[in-house]
């Protein structure tokens, strides 16, 4: 009677482990994704090594105005293949406001290459970036203020930089802010300049409605060169006044 008895309680809990292998494990990308409508490449983002501690990785990414429930996803190694969705593990992380929430920023510390993924919720999809390849070892993101600025026509200054100064660009981004940090404008190009406000070389605009700068007013300029994998190969910023 006993042996039968263990026998019965013993099937009873394979059958409850198979029944929690069919609960969905949000810590896995590909688990979390499943059954749901997914954007893939909708997600704004990219990283950088910090300037003081290369091991320290700052990854940006751009929320869409209602964008619920962020997540940011990465794998153990960069030996994997970037769109293996099984790979990526769900690291609990708070945001931090970048140019004052216009932005937000994940901060991790890592010695070890990895490829990185921003998830948010919106209208009922899943917004997936493009993977993040993460090259804190083999290619520290280079800051500088290497940044030429013309200003002879006073409220439309004209930045300039050199171009691919530290090879592997893709793309520009530039952001024009108060002192405050309050962002102004967010542009990309693939040109090495911009001229506020002229969106004629602008690829991709992140700004809101159409900006205008202030007489005698202090100002900062932030660029970041950025390489096909996302990654932020070098960070330049400039501090101007419109005088």
């Amino acid at each position: 009677m006993r042996i039968v008895t263990f026998i019965l309680i013993s099937l009873v809990l394979v059958s409850c482990s198979n029944d929690d292998d069919g609960v969905v494990d949000s810590n896995v990308l590909s688990e979390y994704l499943k059954n749901r409508i997914t954007e893939m490449g909708s997600v704004i983002a990219c990283a950088a090594s910090d300037i003081n501690d290369s091991n320290t990785i700052l990854t940006f990414y751009y929320p869409e105005v209602g964008a619920t429930d962020i997540r940011f996803y990465e794998t153990e190694t960069v030996t994997v293949n970037k769109f293996e969705y099984t790979k990526y593990k769900h690291l609990v992380l708070e945001s931090e406001p970048f140019f004052n929430g216009y932005l937000g920023q994940f901060t991790t510390q890592s010695s070890v290459e990895k490829w990185i993924i921003i998830t948010y919720e919106l209208n009922n999809e899943i917004k997936i970036s493009n993977p993040i390849r993460t090259k804190q070892i083999d290619k520290p993101t280079v800051w500088n203020a290497n940044i030429t600025v013309d200003l002879d026509e006073t409220l439309m200054p004209h930045f300039s930089w050199e171009a691919n100064v530290v090879g592997d660009n893709a793309i520009y981004f530039q952001v024009v802010s108060k002192v405050n940090n309050d962002l102004v404008s967010g542009t990309y190009t693939y040109e090495n300049n911009f001229k506020f406000y002229d969106t004629s070389n602008v690829v991709l605009n992140i700004t809101e409605g159409f900006p205008e700068l202030e007489n005698n007013t202090n100002y900062n300029f932030t660029l970041m060169d950025v390489s096909l994998d996302n990654w932020v190969n070098l960070v330049s910023q400039k501090a101007f006044n419109t005088q």
